[in-house]
Order: C-alpha cells, then sequence, then structure tokens
C-alpha cells in the first residue's frame, strides 16, 4: 500500500522492508555507507525484525541514543555528528531512522545538515510516530525544554509504515499514539471519528485502515501548505496546551509521554473551541467523553496554570505575542489562528478540572 507524497513515498504494510531491501540491492552503488539510528528500545525490540527482512542492512553501523524527549537536544545532535564525522561518513552515506517520534525527528535533522544533507529513511516503530511524526517533513530539536524550537523542513526519501514493530509496544505506548490518530479525525473528517469509536486494534484489517486514513489526512494536508503558513496549523489541534502540559511536566520531572500531553490538549481546547469557536455544546460533551474513555486524563494543578500560560507564550505558532490555537468549528472541522485570551485559558482549564472531577 502505497501513499504518494510530495517527491517521496510512504509504504503501508508486513511486506515493506522486503521491499526496502530491494530498494537498497538497486541502488548500493549510489551510497558509500549506511548508519542506523534508533534508541535503546527500537535497537533491542525492533532491530532484530529488520535485520532478518533487510539483510542488506547487515554491517550497518548503529548509533543508539537513551530514549524519551529530554535527549532531543543539540547536545545529542552534536555528539551523533561527530560519530558519523569520525567514521569519515561522505555525502554519499545514509542513514535509516528507527523508532520513534524522537528517533525521526532527530535523525532526519542529524542527516539533513551533516555536510549539508544526506539521504535519509524513516521506519518509525510506534502508532505516534507512524501515523504522525515521520509524515510531513518537520524536523527538530527542543531548546531549554521549549518543544521543537530548532529545526528544518526536510522530506525523507522514504517512510516504510510496517505494522508488525506496533507488537513491541507497551499498552501505554499504543494510547499515547491514539492521540494523534483521534486529532487527525477531529480536525478533518466526522466518518473517521465515528470509525474510531469501533477501535479494534488487534483486527489487522482495521489497523491497516486505521495506518493508511490517519496518514493520508496529514499527507493531504501537507501537500497543501508544506511549510505551515496555513492548513498545516489544524494539525497543531491539542498542541498548543499539550506541548505546554509536556514541557512542564519534563521540567519537574514528571513522567508524561507526548499523546498522553496531547490528549490533555485536545481536552482542554475542546472546551476553549465551545467558548471561542461556536463548537456546540452536544459536540464538546462527546468527545469529552470519547477522550476520558481513551486516555488517562490528568487533572491541572491551579499552582500549574501560571507556567503552562507561560509555556504557552513560547509556542512557535504564536503571532504578536498572541497565543494562538487551532480550534475546532465542529467534529471534522478545524479552523487555525485562533487567540484566545489569558482569562479564557484558565477558565477552559476549570473546566476541564471540573469535567474530570464530575464524571
Amino acid at each position: 500500500m502505497e501513499i504518494q507524497s510530495d517527491k517521496y513515498s510512504i509504504y503501508i504494510g508486513n511486506e515493506v522492508l522486503q521491499e526496502f531491501n530491494c530498494i537498497l540491492e538497486d541502488f548500493q552503488s549510489q551510497y558509500s555507507k549506511i548508519f542506523i539510528f534508533c534508541d535503546e528500545n527500537s535497537s533491542r525490540y525492533c532491530l532484530p525484525h529488520l535485520i532478518e527482512h533487510v539483510p542488506m542492512l547487515i554491517g550497518s553501523e548503529l548509533i543508539e541514543i537513551e530514549s524519551g524527549e529530554q535527549n532531543k537536544t543539540l547536545a545529542i545532535c552534536n555528539d551523533v555528528w561527530k560519530t558519523i564525522g569520525e567514521s569519515n561518513a561522505d555525502r554519499n552515506a545514509i542513514i535509516v531512522n528507527l523508532g520513534g517520534g524522537v528517533v525521526c525527528d532527530m535523525g532526519g535533522m542529524i542527516a539533513s545538515l551533516y555536510k549539508r544533507g544526506i539521504r535519509f529513511f524513516h521506519i518509525p516503530t510506534t502508532l505516534l510516530s507512524q501515523v504522525d511524526a515521520s509524515v510531513g517533513g518537520k524536523l527538530a530539536v527542543d531548546l531549554d525544554g521549549h518543544k521543537n524550537q530548532i529545526g528544518l523542513f526536510k522530506n525523507p526519501d522514504i517512510v516504510l509504515v510496517d505494522p508488525e514493530f506496533l507488537k513491541t509496544l507497551p499498552e501505554r505506548h499504543w494510547v499515547s499514539g491514539l492521540a494523534e490518530v483521534c486529532k487527525h479525525a477531529l480536525i478533518a473528517d466526522a466518518n473517521y471519528w465515528t470509525f474510531l469509536a469501533e477501535m479494534d486494534l488487534q483486527n489487522e484489517t482495521y489497523l491497516t485502515a486505521l495506518l493508511h486514513k490517519s496518514i493520508s489526512i496529514k499527507n493531504e494536508i501537507v501537500l497543501q501548505d508544506w511549510e505551515e503558513k496555513g492548513l498545516r496549523k489544524t494539525l497543531n489541534f491539542g498542541h498548543t496546551v499539550g506541548h505546554a502540559v509536556e514541557s512542564n511536566a519534563l521540567q519537574n520531572g514528571g513522567d508524561l509521554l507526548h499523546g498522553e500531553a496531547v490528549a490533555i490538549g485536545m481536552a482542554v481546547e475542546i472546551l476553549l473551541s465551545q467558548m471561542a469557536n461556536d463548537l456546540s455544546e452536544d459536540e464538546c460533551g462527546v468527545v469529552l467523553a470519547s477522550l476520558k474513555g481513551i486516555f488517562p486524563l490528568q487533572a491541572i494543578a491551579e499552582s500549574e496554570v501560571p507556567d503552562l500560560i507561560e509555556w504557552m507564550r513560547h509556542d512557535k505558532k504564536n503571532d504578536d505575542s498572541k497565543i494562538n490555537f487551532t480550534l475546532l468549528k465542529t467534529i471534522g472541522e478545524a479552523e487555525f489562528n485562533k487567540t484566545c485570551s489569558v482569562d479564557q485559558i484558565e477558565e477552559a482549564i476549570k473546566k476541564y478540572n471540573s469535567f474530570l472531577s464530575e464524571n
């Protein structure tokens, strides 16, 4: 199953790794060295499956980093660039990124800047990275805890989505990945939102359809607005609050996955959508109940709110010090560049906490 993006393809299915091996065989004269970039989890649980089905990667140089958003920094990138340089890699070297969102973001950025750019391939191994992080050409690292502040736009040569890797995921990471899936439905396709109510992830046919639909939604948006000047901002639904919650948790030693933070962000921003963008009370209630049924939503302490507001002020989507959001008009339709006041944000957080305590 193939989805055509901007000058590269996204392949989905259980045979994609064998196809990748054929590609490497056909073009082996065009690359001088192969690096596999991963973290300790993808190295342990996913690398054996990759090597088994892509024997052309035998003998590749492995570069392994510690997992976690806290390691998504320029300092780690610098260490990797030194490692690549010490291996005498030239501009014909390639990097295969094997892992979740952090690995895809960092690996793509490392490849794009080394000697002004070498080729790279994404093999995402988590649900979140398969439906979101590996698609669209966004590459970045964090700066002083602020999400994705240093980066660029650059597409991979290929994205290979193998559902087999998802069998390695703990339940918590499955659920975290569903946040981006729900986001795609809420901003772009009401029928897809209805489809997600079935939620039969153990059914291979259902899972493949879910992967294809979510990736297609993101890809179609990106094709219309690659550099995020307009429509692509809708993909930030849930992320203004979500990134603030995630950054604050990381700074304070909390244990919160990206998708868990985005789920909290979507819940708060659903309430903002009702308050500031005419989302109906009925649809607001339906979405909140669904999110609570899927995700381990956590209350936001009143003492944290000023810090969260400050994190939001540094969000890269803002203009002229205004805090901008993507808000829903209805299920399946979103609007971007919607400015909300601090009072509105604080009120939405209060309503969110009340919803959790009452339900």
